[in-house]
């Protein structure tokens, strides 16, 4: 559990001086300060192309066939959902008013539509109301005093409190959020707003169809009869319509979002009540987490009492892959809050069950057995290729959609505990793959991620060249994207509502790894852990200071290696180093190497002398100053999950 922080405000910060000159920049933090400076400019025209003065994204709400669907808003949100967090590493000071701006526009747009109420979704499934926060979180780490995101962080976490009449959500007696769809209006009934029919979309073809027990309905194909898609969408609204979906988990982060905002402690009960729930019922189910739960509170209450079928469950459209994210988001905002680790044991119930299943088969079976994909690889590589699969999905008829582990979810568990299971999880993965993990490979995903691996290698020595890969792979997607919005000719009025996200210049994965020592979130609603955090002590804000480069080059259960650069000539700069993104950690002590021989010199420097030193620091926050053209490298000893987290701001302790 937390102990309880001490007084900081009274308490001297330590100070560590940098005395190492910095005789040849490392080409890692060239590229890291310029990296951070195009994607600072890059979101200008961006905004200029794409964005009205109001903030709102160029569209055609205005028209009388303006969007009618509950789903959307977060294709609006996830435009921008990146710039906050750009700003909290570093970016320029107007990336912090932009994301202002633009969610106030684009909240406005959406309130239009008939997507928002009270400046939050009237009622939608968590999975994609998740990629809508993530923004939002960001907007409140970075900017946690500004009286409208403290109100409306209260406001949003009250809506699953049932602090709104018109928002009752929970149902406190049973430890249940009311409705799979949810939000400013409360449970919203139903998965359609008219008449029930799930007509055959071609996008939607690779997931199949939702149930197979459906009369008369075997094929994907059959829903192209209008007859039968109204079957379907009869039973869909039945079964999909009430009651609880383990996919709600992702509203923790939301009430985890309002305590770290606010300290007040019914959000870290709420928490702990639910999340505790969920993990009873995972418990009764041998350690699966059921997917659906009635009114009642019983499992499977209208899915004859099958623990899979849900929304966003099981068995479709995803299955694991957002089951699990859920669970670990759950585990992570329970443990945050309350520090008891006994929450990570719900995710890791989900990976171990999971990988339990797996088999190895060659892409010759593969491809015979599940097509497309798998014909490929075959292809690419050789018929015979013994590759390790495991069941992403659970139907009547069994396990199936057999895809290779992704190691994101024991990434994100391990970056938590730092326990060495979990750890031995990420290596059973990669003994399995076929795959070299060192590989930077040139793409990007919609989370912004995927490079998890070749990071990992790094962290361990084995890929010592990752930093200056990572960055200046970010960086040519940067270029490209740039190249795209010049060339983009498209009628901004009819385009796709995916067509901005897929635009958007800013690409923060590589910082995030680099300098705050973490994954990238867990898109669908997670939060940013990460092992240190920076505030420019001169410019009282968060983030590096200018021409300040950092790499966090080790991380391990009690202490972490952060090498830090000033790349300039000219100017000194001072930096605070936060254990934690929130404040959560204790440093312990920092050892670092001193200079004891003379410096500049003359024409030539002298040879470079050092002693080691170690300092004292039992306090969360480190203040480090930099001369021009410095560098130093700390081993910063950590006792983990010690203090109560916060946003909070540090300038008190200045």
């Amino acid at each position: 559990m937390h102990c309880e922080k001490m007084d900081e405000v009274k308490k001297p910060l330590n100070n560590i001086y940098a005395t190492l000159p910095c005789a040849a920049p490392p080409a890692w933090a060239v590229w890291q300060r310029r990296l951070i400076e195009v994607m600072s400019e890059a979101v200008y025209p961006f905004a200029q192309k794409y964005t009205r003065a109001d903030g709102s994204l160029i569209w055609r709400d205005g028209q009388d066939d303006s969007f009618q669907t509950r789903d959307g808003a977060d294709d609006f949100y996830e435009s921008f959902y990146n710039w906050a967090l750009l700003y909290l590493l570093g970016g320029g000071d107007h990336l912090l008013p932009m994301s202002h701006h633009h969610w106030d526009g684009v909240t406005q747009q959406l309130t239009r539509l008939g997507l928002v109420r009270k400046e939050y979704e009237r009622g939608y499934d968590q999975f994609h109301q998740g990629e809508s926060y993530i923004y939002f979180y960001f907007l409140c780490l970075a900017d946690p005093t500004h009286p409208k995101l403290i109100e409306r962080a209260r406001r949003f976490a009250g809506f699953y409190l049932n602090e709104d009449p018109d928002a009752i959500n929970y149902d406190p007696e049973h430890k249940i959020i009311r409705a799979p769809h949810n939000g400013s209006e409360g449970a919203r009934w139903g998965y359609f707003d008219d008449e029930p029919v799930y007509e055959n979309f071609p996008y939607m073809e690779p997931y199949g169809l939702p149930y197979e027990d459906v009369a008369a309905i075997t094929t994907y194909a059959d829903l192209a009869d209008p007859e039968l898609a109204r079957r379907m969408g009869a039973v869909m609204q039945e079964r999909m319509g009430k009651g609880d979906a383990a996919t709600n988990l992702i509203v923790t982060s939301l009430i985890a979002n309002a305590y770290l905002m606010t300290g007040d402690d019914k959000y870290r009960g709420w928490i702990a009540d639910y999340v505790g729930a969920w993990m009873e019922r995972a418990r009764q189910n041998g350690g699966l987490m059921p997917d659906n739960v009635g009114l009642s509170g019983r499992v499977g209450e209208y899915i004859d009492g099958k623990w899979y079928g849900g929304l966003y469950g099981w068995s479709w459209p995803h299955g694991y892959y957002n089951v699990c994210m859920a669970a670990i988001i759950g585990a992570a905002n329970a443990f945050l809050l309350t520090g008891d680790q006994r929450y990570l044991e719900l995710p890791r119930w989900q990976i171990d069950a999971i990988h339990a299943l797996g088999m190895t088969r060659t892409l010759g079976q593969m491809a015979a057995q599940f097509g497309s994909f798998w014909t490929i690889m075959a292809r690419e590589q050789s018929p015979e290729t013994e590759i390790f699969v495991v069941p992403y999905r659970y139907r009547d008829s069994g396990w199936f959609d057999y895809q290779s582990p992704s190691p994101i979810y024991p990434v994100a568990l391990w970056v938590l505990s730092h326990a060495a299971a979990d750890w031995e999880r990420i290596e059973l993965i990669r003994h399995n793959s076929r795959e070299d993990w060192r590989e930077v490979k040139p793409f990007r995903s919609k989370e912004d991620a995927g490079h998890e691996q070749p990071w990992l290698c790094y962290l361990q020595g084995d890929n010592p060249s990752y930093p200056e890969a990572i960055l200046s792979e970010a960086y040519a997607k940067v270029g490209r994207r740039m190249a795209l919005i010049r060339g983009d000719q498209s009628d901004l009025a009819q385009v796709s509502i995916h067509h901005w996200q897929e635009l958007n210049p800013v690409t923060t994965e590589a910082l995030v790894q680099l300098t705050l020592g973490a994954p990238q979130i867990i898109y669908n609603g997670g939060l940013l852990h990460a092992q240190v955090r920076y505030f420019d002590v001169d410019r009282r804000r968060p983030g590096l200071p200018l021409d300040v480069a950092t790499l966090v080059e080790k991380i391990a259960p009690d202490h972490i290696i952060v090498h830090l650069v000033n790349l300039s000539v000219f100017g000194v700069r001072t930096l605070l180093i936060q254990a934690g993104a929130f404040g959560e950690h204790q440093f312990i002590s920092a050892t670092y190497e001193q200079r004891i021989s003379d410096y500049p010199g003359g024409y030539a420097a002298p040879p470079l002398q050092t002693e080691t030193h170690t300092i004292p620091i039992d306090d969360s926050l480190l203040r480090v100053e930099l001369p021009p053209t410095s560098e130093i490298t700390l081993t910063l000893k950590v006792a983990r999950h010690v203090n109560p987290p916060s946003y909070r701001l540090p300038w008190d302790r200045l």
